[in-house]
Order: C-alpha cells, then structure tokens, then sequence
C-alpha cells in the first residue's frame, strides 16, 4: 500500500491524495483512483464515496507533506545526505561530487536535473527535486540498496513546497545566486528567501562561494559556513582555460595545489571547488580528491564539446542571463576565429529575461541565430518577439523551427569558429502546449555533421 497523487499510478490498495494544483485539481480524478484500485481517498472536499474509504482533510497538501516527512524523516536517517542549491551549477557541482564519491568506492547516489544515479542504474525525472511521495520511493529503493550517501539537487521550487520535509543534510552547499524563475517567486526577494530555507534542513555546515554577492546574506543568517574563492576557507588563486580542460590553483590549510580538470570555464572551476570543499567537510582526505581528480567524466550537456572539421559545436543547458553570460565570456577567452550562437527562452516562464538574454546574446556573440525553446503554451512567434525587440544591433536572424536553426548554425561554421547552442543541454525533448516530442540538440547536430 502506498501513497499517490496521480492516479494513474494508484495500484490496487493504494491511498489517493487529491491535490489542488496550479494545472490540475486531483478531486477531478477520484474516479479514475477508485477504477485502478484505491482503497482510500483523501481530499478536501465534501465527497459521497459508496464504495470506497473517503477522509476530508483541510489541506491535501499539508497532509501529505506531514505524513510523508515523517516517513522520509525514519528513511533517512542512516544515510549522509549532500543538499546542493543555487542559481547555477547545481547540477555540475553534484554530479562531481557524486563521480567522486563513487571512484572512492562510497555506495553513493544522485538526485536531480539529470534523473537518478546509483550503482549501474540511471533513470530520468520529471523535476530537478522530485515530489515528496516520488522521493519516498526513491529513498526506499536506495535503502534496499545499502546506499550510506545521497548526493541531492534542491530547487527553490522544492524549498517552497516543502517536498524536502523532513530531510536533514549532513552538509549543504549554495553555489550562487541570479535572476531565475520569477514567474513562481515573482521577486527575487522571495527568490532569494526560498533559497534560504535549505538553512532549516542543515544539520552541519553549509558551504558558500565568497565570491557571490549573496554569501554575505547566508553569512547574516548561520555561523556555520566553510567559503570558496578567491579569500575563502579555500582559497582559488589562479586559473587557465583551455579548449577542453581547465588548470586550476588552490590553497587549503596553507597547502596549494594544482590540478587539471574535464572542465572548461571559470564557473565550472567554482563547481569543482565547490565539490572538493563539500568532501572536505565530509571529512574526506584532500589528496584522496587530488588524485581522484583525473578520474572525472564530463557531464552531460554541460560545454559537452563536439569536434567538426570546420569548427567546435558546444551544447550546453546554460537558459539564465548570468549562465548565458558566463558561457558566452568562456568560449571568447578561448575563441580564434567567430562565436555563432544559437539561443531561446521557455514559454510559461520568467519573461521579463527574455530581452536581458537577447541583449546578452548579441553583445557577446559574433553572430546570433534565435530559435525556439520549449514553448510550451506560448506562441513562440510572441517569445522570439519579446526577446528581440528591443535589440539595436543586427548580428542575428530568427529561425523558429529549433531544427533548421541548428542545421543553419552548423551551415555556418568556418575554421576555428564556435557553435553554441544553449538552453537545453541534456534535454531529449521540445514542449509544445502539453505534450513532450523527442528533440535533441546533440542528434541534430550530429546528423547535420554527417
């Protein structure tokens, strides 16, 4: 028996909880609970069942993040869980920490943008954090087995909505903080402030980039913090970027060393920081990290680089102003010849980075093809419009089909140029209105390569 929120997975005895949410009301699908088996229903309103248990309840949710908290709470106590937030390099950050954790030989495991790591088993997720009934589930099948360390993506959306209740983090991190997703916090204050509850599931401490304006409110809020940066705990004293690597130097306990990383880019040698200082603050041996360190992997969509004859093709997630900017000033320290870049934003999202992002686009780019990006329910004529309009210079074209701008940008390349296509990184697929089609970035190009 178990519980759900979707009816369609309600096998029989199963509890349905009908949730009201911004799209769908779950009282709507009680019928379609009891004809797949539920044995009770919970909800809020008044509701005649003949022949099924029916339990009336204030709040839906409230319930089912209290019983489930409390379940996830007992799930969870032997495991050391790694929470991770922030703006950008959520994923980079966890995903490195997790790559060392298991070339150290820990049972670990990965939650987040990517789906589910652990042992040889990989599977995606709809969400960067997973619902609190969906990460009940995950957390028994890893209590089966024998995980000891949970390496997590926590999103704001997540801390809003309490699906992480009842975890408690051995130590966390906050990579940094910048404009994202307004169209749910509708200020960054209150952005900001969800971030900040990753605090209220912090059992040790929680690991901060100096560098970022945001560290000095963390600072204000605990005592129990270890920094990265140019004047952190760990201090970043230079760096080179190269084509496919970085070559960075660092100083811990008075200590430097010097490391070569799969990375490329001065933010991703923050997330690498990042990570070893999470590990260090696991009580792992920092020379262990050292030497572990050519074990790393790239990741996937994330700089993913792919080698032409005529030029680099670069598929990276980068969909915020400040990770567009970031990616674009990389590859313009790296660049000989011209940067072609290829860029949209959502639909149903934050509008008001859409021009931010154009102009961004335009100025750090030689030449800049805009496109479409999981549209969603919008016209995605009215996103490239409200990206566009305000731009003064005429370096770039609009190609709508996401499909012919990749196959122009790729008709583009001369010797030595850059090909970024950004926004979607890993992701396999468009979403127009409500339905997902398989698109992906990298089958695109490689099939317009060949």
């Amino acid at each position: 028996m178990e519980y759900q929120s979707d009816s369609k997975l309600i096998h029989k005895g199963d509890i349905f909880i009908a949730l009201k949410g911004q799209h769908f009301d779950g009282h709507q699908f009680i019928e379609d609970a009891i004809n797949n088996g539920a044995s009770l229903i919970i909800g809020e309103e008044k509701v005649h069942l003949p022949t099924v248990k029916y339990k009336k309840v204030r709040s839906t949710f409230r319930y089912m993040t209290k019983i489930i908290g409390k379940e996830n709470n007992k799930l969870t106590k032997d495991f050391k869980i790694i929470g991770i937030t922030g703006t950008k390099g959520k994923t980079t950050t966890a995903m490195i920490v997790y790559q060392f954790l298991r070339n150290l030989n820990v049972n670990a495991a990965y939650i987040g943008t990517l789906g589910v790591y652990y042992q040889e088993i990989h599977y995606e997720l709809n969400n960067t954090t997973p619902d609190i009934i969906h990460l009940n589930k995950i957390f028994r099948e890893l209590k089966q087995n024998n995980t000891t360390h949970i390496v997590m993506e926590v999103s704001s959306h997540a801390l809003s909505q309490n699906r992480i209740k009842g975890l408690y983090f051995e130590t966390a991190a906050f990579t940094n903080f910048s404009q994202d997703h307004l169209d749910y916090h509708q200020t960054m204050d209150n952005y900001f402030k969800a971030k900040l509850k990753i605090l209220k599931h912090l059992d040790g401490n929680i690991i901060i980039n100096s560098d970022d304006v945001s560290s000095k409110k963390i600072i204000h809020k605990t005592k129990n913090y270890f920094s990265i940066g140019k004047h952190g705990n760990l201090q970043i004293i230079d760096y080179k970027l190269y084509q496919t690597h970085s070559l960075v130097t660092f100083e811990y306990h008075y200590d430097t060393y010097t490391v070569s990383i799969p990375y490329v880019g001065k933010h991703n040698i923050y997330n690498y920081i990042m990570a070893i200082a999470i590990l260090i603050d696991l009580d792992f041996d920092i020379l262990d990290l050292i030497n572990k360190t050519n074990s790393l992997k790239p990741i996937k969509g994330r700089n993913e680089l792919i080698k032409s004859e005529h030029g680099y093709i670069v598929i990276d997630y980068a969909h915020s102003p400040a990770s567009v900017e970031q990616t674009l000033q990389t590859y313009n320290e790296l660049k000989k010849a011209r940067i072609v870049t290829i860029i949209g934003c959502g639909g149903n999202r934050d509008k008001t980075k859409r021009p931010i992002m154009g102009k961004i686009a335009v100025d750090n780019s030689d030449y800049v093809i805009f496109t479409s990006d999981n549209p969603r329910d919008e016209n995605p004529h009215q996103i490239l419009k409200d990206i566009t309009e305000k731009l003064e210079t005429n370096n770039y074209e609009i190609i709508e089909d996401r499909k012919k701008a990749i196959k122009k940008g790729v008709k583009l390349l001369k010797k030595n140029d850059y090909l970024l296509i950004l926004g979607k990184g890993h992701e396999n697929y468009q979403i127009i209105h409500n339905t997902k089609y398989h698109f992906d970035d990298k089958e695109e190009v490689l099939k317009y390569l060949t």
